[in-house]
């Protein structure tokens, strides 16, 4: 299929630690004609995380790094990603923090996206955290990875009305259809 159309797609690795419903979304996306990816790897911090599944559904090339020693894990990380000609990442659901040092020689080819509206509620919670302090809106944010958690230069956002039924299992369903939306447009915004 790439061939026919005449692009190379861009060789992509997706850091994963838990359902895995972005990455399937990704590769899905990455499957089209217009998608500008290919999902070539994936990556994850635990032998636990339920998206390893995709690995072997879609026959991609899955890897699981153990971090013990952050330095040690992530040259190991590293050296896959040249092995394998990775060129960028995607970040989705990944629950470590990468080191400056790894985003630097990675210099802007990793996004993350994020379930709240940037600058708004980075770390974790943001759901409950919207919930708790009445919001009228949440949404996600497809932004660059920077060394500070959640604070690189944000790529694009989508938001949502909160219900006044909503509560934060009902939120963060919500806010998960359109991060399935989101992650693509942004990709095709950065290489547009």
């Amino acid at each position: 299929m790439e061939k026919l159309t005449g692009l190379k797609k861009i060789k992509t690795a997706v850091f994963i630690s838990g359902a895995g419903s972005n990455l399937k979304n990704l590769i899905e996306f990455s499957q089209k004609k217009n998608s500008p990816i290919s999902i070539n790897l994936i990556i994850s911090n635990t032998n636990k995380a339920e998206g390893l599944k995709y690995a072997h559904k879609f026959n991609i090339k899955k890897k699981i790094f153990c971090y013990q020693n952050n330095k040690v894990i992530e040259k190991n990380i590293l050296i896959f990603l040249k092995k394998h000609k990775i060129n960028f990442i995607c970040l989705a659901g990944f629950m470590k923090i990468l080191s400056s040092s790894f985003i630097n020689k990675f210099n802007h080819k990793i996004i993350n996206i994020h379930p709240s509206l940037l600058p708004k509620y980075k770390g974790l919670n943001t759901h409950e955290r919207a919930m708790r302090n009445k919001d009228k809106f949440a949404g996600c944010t497809v932004h660059y990875v920077a060394a500070k958690l959640d604070s690189g230069k944000i790529i694009m956002q989508k938001k949502i009305k909160i219900a006044a039924k909503d509560n934060a299992i009902s939120l963060a369903k919500n806010v998960l259809k359109i991060e399935h939306k989101l992650y693509p447009e942004a990709i095709l915004k950065i290489f547009g």
